[in-house]
Parts: structure tokens; sequence; C-alpha cells
């Protein structure tokens, strides 16, 4: 848990604008036009046609997108009844959570009224603002009055999060750790120590998942929820038992599931010696659990343990759920959240830990290898997929129980737009990924040994995107592998250095020697050669061995381009390569050459640049629209690179009147077509917006596209070579994971290209 000091909480809650919330215009309204769509008069139109139909109320207002975040400030936090006003920050705090993680806008609303009915009361009156309902940190028993009554009465979703937040992501966990302990649900023996709003919620939960009722011993402050106890209210009544049981220490022997929700160290070293094999111990007490971490794993070394804090494995935090529960229910409009809808982000949960763990998440925790496991039993909350998988099961499960009001149709759409909505959308990447599916090609490692490209041959694997073939010392890349926990199945390892590769060095190298005896290579050096890994793998694709390579996590780009050059050659009668990188930013996807390879280039090589570069964009399924740029604009300076750039697009324009290209012109005028058609109206690239930009200089497209990065925010992917003579790509040295995956999906793509060009399909 990070540490901070109370100072440090007052100045992050008053500096610049006090609070952590703010409402944020959606539409123009810089005009007078503007303001009287706004308002008044235009406003008028949207009001009558919600008075006709107040369905519509979700097409033209917020309403679709907006939850109450209410509360009366009896429950807050582990602060008690502090009262509504004082709950404020920690209502402001979970709107924020509810936007940065599922994109959906919040008021938070703070409601002086204790009695329930007065409460209810308020609730209603407001509820046809909001598209859902969350009701927070409201105390036990009358949180459960006020959810039930108002699930009842009200036609959107109302959502207590202390009671059933806890409940479904602690579910998870628990189905997660039965599976590793071989336990089964309906067999085992839960302690529930404390007997509010959460555990009751976790109870009943955990019942209808399996668990017996019988086999669940709950307890309050005063002890074990005894059938004859008469102090009990209705909702502790459910779960009393005809027991003789009476004290925590009596509950826990033989248990196998200890549920804490009560106050810290309440549970002893003996008490959890004393429960059965392999024993599951949630301890949610905040900030001090029911027993310390360190005390309960020096304890036993057959437990699973899980807690409410950040710094320890296994955080059981509600943050996993309700964003995304919210958001699947206000996609489909349904008119509440039920138990199927909540068992469906239990399951959907329980199988994300159970994936391959993103690279940002391992990052994050400081992991080099989250893998399923008794430290790692619910996905974190940073992962960046729990939007797109437990949204859509909610969102399909509020469908089937037949309480949608809107239905879905295409769930791939639907992932797609959920990405949208956070800022994660790739979709360019994501098509590159299918289409790379579809025919599964033998991609080269070069540097196996390295861990981050292993746990890329992982997820290429696991993604079925290629058949990674790695290079180097076998026993060093079994060994990571094993101490990585990674799972890569029979993949193919090719040591070029061991014995059992004399004979396919030696055809190897007479193949190099015969390409290059007339350019200063004996057959010695092309036999030395062959001992290189880069050297090997691009000869691997040479001779069909392989489709692709990819290269460069931690060789120089020239090692890695030499033998691309030596042996494959090129694929035009130009004889000419040239760098790309395809930028991803919140405007589109742009592609950026030539960044890596021309140093100088002449108006003619500009020219083979810009012809390479409109084929590997159209392999991307766009169309070209290029933009040639330079200092200058049309001609102004007849010297230096704007005389080559400008020479360049004469020439592409006599022999290539297709193309969409245009120049030289300033960046400004070529990403901004408003302005690029009032000064420049004759361009060839009219009023169309430019993806494509072919720079006069390698400093220019290198320091462009750099810039990009890490000013601009922008993901950049490459280098992507064009115009070498087989699929062969260089990585940017310490490439991350989800670097080395992009490439080497590139990869697989360019070697389908490749075959159906050579098979004559284009």
């Amino acid at each position: 848990m990070a540490k901070f000091t109370r100072e440090d909480a007052l100045n992050y809650h008053s500096q610049g604008r006090p609070g952590k919330l703010e409402v944020i215009p959606t539409k123009p309204h810089s005009t007078q036009l503007d303001l009287s769509l706004a308002y008044s008069p235009g406003v008028a139109e949207p009001c009558l046609e919600i008075e006709k139909k107040p369905e519509d109320a979700y097409k033209y207002t917020m309403k679709g997108n907006l939850v109450a975040v209410i509360s009366n400030g009896t429950a807050v936090l582990g602060l008690g009844d502090i009262g509504a006003l004082a709950g404020k920050p920690v209502m402001e705090g979970k709107g924020l959570l509810f936007k940065i993680f599922a994109d959906i806008d919040v008021f938070d609303i703070e409601v002086d009224r204790k009695d329930i009915e007065g409460f209810i009361e308020v609730v209603k009156g407001i509820a046809p603002t909001f598209g859902g309902i969350n009701l927070e940190d409201i105390k036990a028993p009358e949180c459960f009055e006020i959810e039930e009554r108002l699930k009842k009465e009200l036609p959107i979703p109302v959502f207590h999060d202390d009671q059933h937040g806890t409940a479904i992501i602690s579910s998870a966990g628990l189905l997660n750790a039965l599976e590793l302990n071989g336990k089964k649900i309906e067999n085992i023996k839960i302690v529930v120590n404390g007997a509010g709003a959460s555990a009751i919620s976790c109870s009943r939960l955990y019942i209808s998942l399996g668990a017996k009722k019988e086999n669940l011993i709950m307890l309050d402050s005063k002890g074990v929820l005894q059938k004859s106890r008469t102090d009990l209210n209705r909702y502790k009544t459910e779960f009393a038992q005809d027991t003789k049981l009476e004290t925590l220490a009596d509950a826990l022997k033989g248990a196998d599931v200890f549920l804490g929700l009560s106050k810290g160290n309440v549970m002893t070293a003996g008490m959890l010696s004393s429960m059965a094999k392999d024993p599951i111990v949630f301890a949610m007490a905040n900030p001090t659990p029911e027993i310390s971490y360190e005390t309960a794993m020096a304890t036993r070394k057959d437990l699973i343990f899980a807690t409410g804090r950040s710094d320890y494995p296994n955080q059981i935090n509600n943050v996993l759920g309700f964003p995304y529960i919210f958001r699947g229910a206000l996609d489909v409009r349904a008119s509440t959240i039920n138990e199927e809808m909540k068992i469906a982000a239990v399951k959907a949960l329980a199988e994300l830990a159970k994936e391959d763990v993103p690279e940002s998440v391992n990052a994050a925790y400081k992991s080099k290898n989250l893998v399923f496991g008794r430290e790692y039993i619910i996905p974190k909350p940073v992962d960046p997929r729990l939007i797109t998988r437990v949204a859509p099961a909610v969102a399909k499960a509020a469908m089937d129980s037949g309480i949608a009001g809107k239905a879905i149709t295409d769930w791939d759409k639907y992932r797609l737009e959920l990405s949208k909505r956070l800022g994660l959308d790739n979709q360019i990447i994501q098509d590159i990924r299918l289409k790379a599916k579809q025919r599964s090609k033998r991609v080269v490692f070069a540097e196996a040994g390295d861990y981050k490209v292993l746990k890329a041959a992982q997820e290429l694997i696991h993604d079925s995107i290629c058949i990674p073939i790695l290079l180097g010392n076998r026993e060093e890349i079994e060994k990571s592998i094993h101490d990585n926990h990674l799972d890569l199945g029979k993949v193919s390892i090719i040591d070029p250095k061991s014995k059992q590769e004399d004979s396919r060095r030696a055809a190897y190298a007479k193949l190099l020697f015969d390409k290059r005896k007339r350019k200063g290579l004996n057959f010695e050096e092309a036999q030395e050669l062959m001992f290189n890994q880069n050297y090997f793998g691009v000869m691997m694709v040479e001779t069909g061995e392989a489709d692709a390579f990819l290269s460069g996590f931690s060789s120089k780009y020239p090692d890695v381009i030499r033998p691309a050059i030596q042996i494959a050659g090129t694929n035009n009668p130009q004889r000419h390569i040239a760098g790309m990188y395809l930028v991803q930013t919140k405007k589109g996807p742009f592609f950026f050459s030539d960044t890596t390879v021309n140093i100088q280039p002449s108006a003619q090589t500009l020219v083979d640049t810009t012809l390479l570069t409109a084929k590997a964009v159209e392999r991307f399924n766009f169309t070209p629209r290029i933009a040639m740029v330079s200092y200058t604009n049309f001609g102004s300076l007849r010297e230096g690179s704007p005389a080559r750039v400008h020479e360049a697009v004469e020439i592409l324009h006599r022999d290539h009147p297709n193309l969409i290209v245009d120049g030289e012109m300033q960046a400004n005028f070529a990403f901004n077509k408003e302005l690029r058609q009032k000064k420049f109206p004759f361009t060839k690239l009219q009023d169309m917006d430019v993806n494509t930009i072919i720079f006069p200089n390698l400093s220019s497209g290198n320091i462009a596209y750099k810039m990009m990065q890490e000013i601009g925010g922008a993901e950049v992917i490459g280098p992507i070579l064009i115009g070498l003579g087989k699929p062969i790509h260089i990585l940017q040295m310490e490439s991350s994971v989800r670097e080395i995956v992009n490439m080497a999906t590139i990869a697989a793509l360019d070697a389908q290209c490749y075959e159906d060009e050579k098979e004559g399909r284009r």
C-alpha cells in the first residue's frame, strides 16, 4: 500500500481545482448558434420528443451513461457515521473510479437523511436523471431494506456496492482458490467473521454458487450466530445455525475457508493452524487484516491468502467489479442487476485470472511474470482487459435473463467500442492479428534467450498469431522458460552453434558464399558467419525453412540489416529498401517513411520510397493519401531538400498519376485539410485526410516519430522494413513485450503477402 502523510492527502484534494471531478461540455458551444441549440430555444425540441416517448431520454441526454453515487454517510469506509457531507470526498472518489475504469459519468449525491423512508423518497425523486444508482456507505441493516425497496420500485439498476462488490470479487477468488486446492464448493466448511452488509451478501452469493448454508458459520461481535440467540435481526437470523459453537476459535477448527469482514488481529496463528488442509483465508479488514500476511504465511505453507490491501498478493478490490458491472448493465439498459449478472461477473473475473498477464500489469506490480496460482487468484485492478471481459459477460447475462431493454448483436464490435472508451482501441493491430491467425506462419526469433522475447512468444502461441522458432542456447532458453513459469508447449528451439546444426550451417555457408563470392566474401568467412544468429535466421527464411525473421532486441540495427540485404536482397527493380513506422494517434493511424534507412535521399530515392510505402500501406487495407513534407510549400525555395522533394513529386505525378500524393508542403498543411484547401486548393490531396508522410531525410523522419512517441503520446510500431526480398523485420533495442508481439504480427502478415505474391494471388 502506497505510503502518504495526512498533508499529502489533504493537498491532493485541495490544490488546484478543489475535489476530484468536473463537468465537461460534450457539444460545441463557441457560437450563438451553438448556444441556441444547447439551450433556448433549440433545447425545446428534444424535450418535446422525450415527453412523447420517455425512452428517448437515452437518445437525447446523458442519462444512459450517468450513474448516481448516493450515500447518507452512515458507514463511510472505516470511519463510521460521519455524516453525508463528510462522506463527499469518498463519493467523488467513487465517481473518479467509474470514469477512469469504465468511462461512466457520475454525479455524487450526499443525502442528509438517516431514516429509511426519507432516504428512499429522495432517491426515488431524483432517479429519472440517471441510468443507474450506486448506493454507497450506508450502514446495516438499513442498507438491506433500502436496496430491496429501490430495486422493486425503480426501473433502473440499483446496486449497493458495499454488499455486492466484495461478494462478487471474493467469489471469483474463492472459485479459483478451490480449483487450485482441488476442493468442491458444495463440500467446504466456511467461517464468516462479521455479519454486516458485505458479510451477508458474500454468504448469499457463495450459496448461489453452490456452497451449503448448513456448512457456513457466521459470527458477529458477540460470537457465533446461534438460533438460540434472541438479539439477531432478520438478516442475521437468515444465517443462524443450531450449533454449540460460540467463538471464532471454535468455528475455525477444521474449516476450509475463513472470510474476514470485521476488524484487525482477531485471528491468531493457533486458529489458523486448526483449520483443514489447504485452507483459504480472505482477511479483508482494512487497513489491518484479521491476521497479518506475515503471520499467516509463516504459520501455514499450504495456505491461499487474500486481503483488501494492494501491497500483498491477491487483493480483493471492489474496483474489479462495479465499473464494469454498471457498464454492461447500462449498455443493454438493464432494469436491474440480478443474480445472473453477478454470477456472470464472478465467472468472467475467475477466468481472466487464468490467462496470460499483459506486460503492463506485470510492470505496474514490479513482477516479472504473474501466473495463475496461490499468489495470483484474481486479476489486478490495472488489467486493461477487465472492461472487455466483465462488461460483455454482464450485458449478455442481462439479455439472457430477460431484463435488458436493448440488445447487443455484434459482440466483437461491442468489445471494440469498450476499448475505444478507454483509449485502448488499436483497430489496425486487431485487424492485422485477425489476418495473421488465418494462416499461421513460422517466425524466427534470433534473440530467444531474453525473457521478453520468450514472453512475447508465449502470447503469440496462445493467441495463435504465428509459430515461433527460437534461436539460441537450448539449455538457457529452457531454463528461462521453466524459471519464469512460461507455457510455450513444444516450441521449436534451434541452437545455431550446436553440433546438431553442423550440416545445416554447412549448407547455409555454401549458399551465402555463392551469393557473395564476387563481393569479397571467402568460404571460411561464410562458414564463420553461420554461427551468427542473425545470418542463420535470415538464411532459414531464404531457404524456406521459416516464413519470417525478427531480430534487433539486443542487436545493433546494422548487424541485422546487413545479413538481410546480403542474403535476401530486395524485391523491387530499383533495388531499394526503406523503413516505415506505424504511428497510432487519437486521430487514427499514420504511416511515417523513411525513418530508418536512407540518410539524405535524392529525388529518385524519394520516389522509390514513396512507391514502396504506398504498397505497404495498401497491405494494411488503407488507401495511401501521401504528403511529402518539407520546410517550404510548393516550390517557394528551389534548393536543398525542398528542391529534391519538389522534383520527386513531379516524377510521381508524371509516372504514377493515379497515386494520391502531393508536396512539397509544411507539416501543418499536411495534417490540416481545411488550411490546405483554403491556401492551396490546387493540391491533388484536395480535402482528403492524409495518412502517409514521406520525410525529406532520415533525421527529420526519425525525430518526428520519436517526438510523436514521447511528447504526443502516440504508440509507434516499427521499424517496418519495406523493399526487402523476404519478410525480415527489426525490433527497436529493448522493445517491450507488446512491441515484440506487434512486430511479430506484422512479420507474419508480411509472410502471408509474400506467399500470395509468389503464387500469383495478388
